[in-house]
């Protein structure tokens, strides 16, 4: 086995699939938490993708989520709401309540979801995304488990908390920030970790808040640092936005918020009386035409993003990004040459075929 194996789209969504209904998911909740995996590998983002498959086999097996989840709206008032996600995977959770939030922003002009008792849901670009399709901005954002210390402190206390907003426009493709509000994603440590690379300066601290570039410091009791990194260079500003994350998708929801929501991993206990359930979710949508004509406002975003493009650049071998459009440019790289899978998540993931009796398209 090489350092990377090359599998196609569809056989890889046929396997995931398969494990998602091994564990006890139907039919269409097994596709759409395949679709949200998928997305994220043909992105280009193999941290968030079937890398993960294996965590949330393992949390199943624990306990900690429910495959067969009754999603409840717990609190509305006209275009603002609460949804219970009943302990089911945040894969699925997450692009149910964006539906019902573009639903109501078709009625409101606006919506926005606040949801508790989920699990991780993948890239938030997934969920935030789907407004596009109706000339809507949209919007998610999820708190995690706690791995990023606050600015000044060495206390795992946020998780890294991502945020994404999508925004459409007219012939160019839509701008899509997605982002963590920590100086990395964990997914970026593990993948520096399977491929024994070092970190860059500035991602994580040892537990004596000294700066390491080991890819292992986490396990070893160290912490993510905020976007930013340290206070001269605007650490307090990506903890800003992080504790913003945590209190949106965690207290407004009645989730687990800052150092007591549940870890993604397995083998790290739930802390004890936890102040709410799983973690969180907040998402919306705006509809533009209730703000600008939309065939105008498409028409400006061309012009914006055109414009950002043509900036003068300082070096001529580097574009100017325009956020999406590295992303767009893997994904259509990867539904034509195939998925690049590392070799130590194959091995993983072979290893869930053995314990279910299932079929994989991995070389052994």
């Amino acid at each position: 086995m090489s350092n990377y194996q090359i599998i196609t789209e569809s056989d890889l969504r046929i396997f995931t699939q398969s494990v998602f209904k091994a564990i006890g998911c139907s039919e269409l909740d097994a596709i759409l938490a395949t679709d949200v995996l998928i997305e994220a590998d043909l992105k280009g983002i193999d941290s968030h993708g079937v890398a993960r498959l294996v965590g949330y086999v393992r949390l199943f097996e624990n306990g900690r989520i429910n495959t067969k989840p009754n999603i409840q709206v717990v609190r509305n008032k006209k275009s603002v709401f609460s949804i219970d996600g009943d302990a089911g995977l945040g894969l699925v959770v997450a692009p149910r309540v964006m539906e019902m939030v573009i639903e109501k922003t078709k009625e409101y002009g606006s919506s926005y979801a606040a949801v508790g008792n989920s699990n991780h849901f993948g890239i938030a670009a997934y969920h935030a995304t789907k407004a596009l399709e109706h000339d809507f901005i949209g919007f998610s954002m999820t708190n995690a488990s706690p791995l990023v210390a606050p600015t000044y402190s060495k206390e795992r206390m946020l998780g890294t908390n991502p945020i994404c907003y999508a925004i459409p426009a007219g012939e160019e493709l839509p701008f899509i920030l997605d982002m963590a509000t920590s100086a990395a994603a964990n997914g970026k440590l593990e993948i520096a970790e399977r491929e024994n690379k070092p970190l860059p300066e500035g991602w994580v601290e040892m537990q004596n808040g000294q700066s390491t570039i080991d890819p292992k410091a986490l396990k070893a009791g160290g912490y993510l640092l905020p976007l930013g990194s340290d206070k001269d260079h605007g650490s307090h500003k990506g903890y800003g936005l992080g504790a913003l994350v945590d209190i949106l998708s965690g207290v407004l929801s009645g989730a687990n918020f800052g150092p007591w929501v549940p870890p993604f991993v397995s083998f790290l206990p739930v802390l004890p009386n936890l102040p709410g359930k799983g973690l969180g979710h907040f998402m919306g949508a705006i509809d533009v035409d209730g703000l600008m004509d939309i065939q105008d406002f498409k028409n400006k975003m061309d012009l914006w993003i055109q414009r950002f493009k043509s900036a003068e650049r300082k070096n001529p071998n580097q574009s100017v990004i325009i956020h999406g459009e590295p992303e767009f440019t893997t994904k259509n790289q990867r539904q034509s040459s195939g998925i690049p899978i590392i070799e130590n998540v194959a091995k993983d993931l072979i290893s869930i075929t053995e314990k279910y009796h299932l079929e994989h398209p991995f070389e052994s």
